[in-house]
């Protein structure tokens, strides 16, 4: 039985009456004792912050780092300027999805990559055969917060001896600033369709950051909130709209994020599924106000086309869910009816990120 891990701000959390939950031994605040609604709206509309302690974290060095990344991410690493993001799959060599992440480069030898799967450092070397690189597992050795929404950077810039304006999106500094006098890696990406950052600093200082970050006007936030915000922007969660080995990273709609002509093990086997991807992922306008359940069937015309993936009931959208769905039926404005309690509910495709289509938000 994996041993339970505790956040730095684990007691904090259970001060608050949060509900905490484990995932691979490593927990998640469902909330911080209070309505998600309320932590919702702080992320939409002010600054809400988050415990990423059990954000899986990775280091790669060597002269290989980049390539031993590349083995299995589907995105192209190749020049990637220092305190660089990339988004992207990381696959098998059948080209199906075991994780997804962000990959963060702090020199031509040194990486970080955050995932959301504990211990699969070995699934990396298995592909490392020739390569003078090491990967290591770190996620207990950083704390990390995210600190999310339209007042982010007002929000943080107080307690940073840098200017965050310097930072564009999907970059981060190489080099740690200084966040509450403690010395952070500060990261301009997120996952709440907001603008937003990521601190990463060691555990034994994630206290003093995260009570600052309240003290400047930051409310936490946990899972039922996040979920809400990343459902309505089309953002992808692990074991809820995929499971690892199961599908390929063209069935979520990762196209700009998948690249063939790298050294990625499942190059030949992504490249024969782009050419004419046979699912694709979408946003359904639900009618009404009943939620479909979690793997709602979604059909057209009696013929079944699609699963749910992520339901939600959005303040600002209505009902709404992220759902895989074949090809020929996945079209924008296209009609189709999901399964909901007591019979089905007419619903309407829509681009994934629905809130924003244009992404502008993480970008503001």
């Amino acid at each position: 039985m994996t041993e339970d891990k505790r956040s730095p701000l684990h007691d904090w959390h259970v001060q608050q009456g949060a509900e905490v939950v484990w995932e691979d031994g490593y927990p998640w605040a469902m909330h911080e004792g209070g309505d998600p609604l309320v932590e919702y709206e702080a992320v939409r509309t002010a600054t809400g912050i988050w415990d990423l302690y059990s954000t899986c974290k990775y280091e790669v060095t060597g002269p290989d780092a980049a390539r031993l990344i590349q083995r299995r991410f589907t995105n192209s690493l190749a020049g990637v300027p220092d305190g660089a993001v990339r988004y992207g799959a990381f696959v098998n060599a059948d080209g199906l999805m075991i994780d997804d992440g962000n990959v963060y480069k702090l020199a031509d030898d040194h990486f970080l990559v955050m995932i959301n799967t504990a211990g699969i450092d070995g699934w990396f070397r298995e592909t490392a055969d020739g390569l003078d690189a090491r990967i290591d597992h770190r996620t207990d050795d950083y704390a990390m917060i995210a600190v999310q929404g339209p007042t982010s950077q007002q929000t943080l810039q107080g307690l940073t001896d840098r200017d965050l304006g310097e930072l564009k999106y999907f970059r981060f500094w190489p080099e740690k600033a200084t966040v509450a006098g403690v010395e952070s890696w500060v990261l301009r990406t997120g996952f709440s369709g907001e603008k937003g950052y990521e601190v990463v600093m060691a555990p034994s200082d994630a206290r003093t950051v995260w009570d600052a970050l309240i003290a400047a006007g930051g409310t936490p936030f946990g899972l039922t909130a996040i979920d809400l915000a990343r459902t309505e922007v089309g953002l992808i969660i692990i074991a809820v709209d995929y499971n690892p080995g199961e599908i390929s990273p063209w069935d979520l709609s990762m196209d700009r994020f998948i690249k063939t002509d790298t050294e990625c093990v499942g190059v030949t086997a992504l490249a024969e599924r782009g050419e004419d991807p046979p699912k694709r992922f979408k946003t359904l306008k639900i009618d009404g106000d009943v939620m479909p359940d979690y793997g709602a069937v979604v059909t057209k015309d009696g013929r079944e086309v699609g699963i749910v993936t992520s339901p939600a009931a959005s303040p600002r959208l209505g009902t709404i869910g992220l759902a895989i769905l074949d090809a020929d039926a996945a079209s924008d404005a296209e009609k189709v009816e999901v399964a909901v309690e007591g019979g089905t509910a007419p619903a309407t495709v829509e681009v994934l990120s629905l809130l924003d289509p244009n992404k502008e938000r993480p970008r503001a």
